[in-house]
């Protein structure tokens, strides 16, 4: 147990997905500057949307991670990215936080999300398979355990993929996983808002009913998770350890107007963030 806590502690361990090419080049400078901020980077994307976006995703070593915080990380990493210049052309910056369901990285991450369900892409196949999807049952050495919800009977359910040789891995969206995200919100003391109070009390009352009702009688089944329209929004705050701040940076940046962007938030989770951002306009 000493050496799990140690694991999820450690604000220097290193992340076993890391990226390639202009993304890998934005993500060794951002992890620098985050470190002495003490978060962790957690991914970096480049891509073309908004005409061109680069998205940061970072966390506290204990995973969580505050508009504030996303607003701090921004503020500090903005003006060392335009010095450093690992991209030439003008870009839109999106610090977030992971999200709900967000992407595994670490080997810690692979022991603080046991229990849920994952999805897994291999970069080389185990089995004949690539991609994987099933319960999390947590890391054996260099090993990721999941339980596949997907097996056939002549197959084998549990299955152990190289840590190594995952491309990228995530946790799916479920009842399970919002429910445990709002309790630690309430826990940390954060305001949940009436649809999430709800949802909390009504499983709370599906379990007393199911204790107190006669065994011929099921309860009715809580409804299932709502994906949002976007997934891939960088500005949502879901919860607790969720938020963001945007911010479009770049190059010869001859003004700045304030301009506010909403996210789609988890409905079942109830939480909408408008974050606050700032526009560089770059020529």
């Amino acid at each position: 147990m000493t050496e799990i806590n140690a694991v999820l502690d450690d604000p220097n361990e290193p992340r076993l997905i890391t990226e390639t090419g202009v993304a890998a080049r934005v993500a060794a400078i951002a992890a620098g500057v985050l470190g002495t901020l003490g978060y962790r980077l957690v991914r970096v994307k480049v891509t073309n949307r908004d005409g061109g976006t680069v998205q940061i995703m970072a966390e506290r070593p204990d995973g969580t991670m505050s508009i504030d915080d996303c607003e701090a990380a921004s503020r500090a990493l903005s003006p060392v990215l335009d010095v450093e210049d690992p991209i030439s052309s003008a870009y839109r910056l999106e610090m977030s936080s992971p999200g709900i369901d967000r992407p595994l990285v670490r080997l810690s991450d692979f022991v603080r999300w046991a229990g849920h369900e994952v999805k897994v892409e291999m970069a080389h196949a185990v089995d004949t398979r690539k991609r994987f999807r099933g319960i999390l049952i947590g890391a054996e050495g260099d090993m990721a355990v999941v339980r596949r919800t997907d097996a056939r009977a002549d197959e084998e359910a549990t299955v152990r993929l190289p840590l190594a040789d995952i491309n990228d891995a995530r946790l799916v969206l479920t009842d399970a996983l919002i429910r445990e995200a709002l309790r630690a919100a309430k826990a940390a003391g954060q305001a949940l808002d009436e649809e999430a109070e709800a949802f909390l009390d009504g499983e709370e009352e599906g379990d007393a009913d199911a204790d107190e009702a006669p065994t011929d009688e099921t309860p009715a089944p809580v409804a299932p998770a709502r994906k949002p329209a976007s997934t891939k929004q960088a500005s949502g705050k879901p919860v607790a350890n969720k938020g963001a701040t945007g911010k479009v940076a770049g190059k010869k940046a001859k003004g700045a107007k304030p301009t506010s962007k909403k996210s789609n938030a988890k409905k079942k989770s109830g939480f909408e963030a408008t974050p606050a951002s700032t526009v560089k306009e770059t020529h």
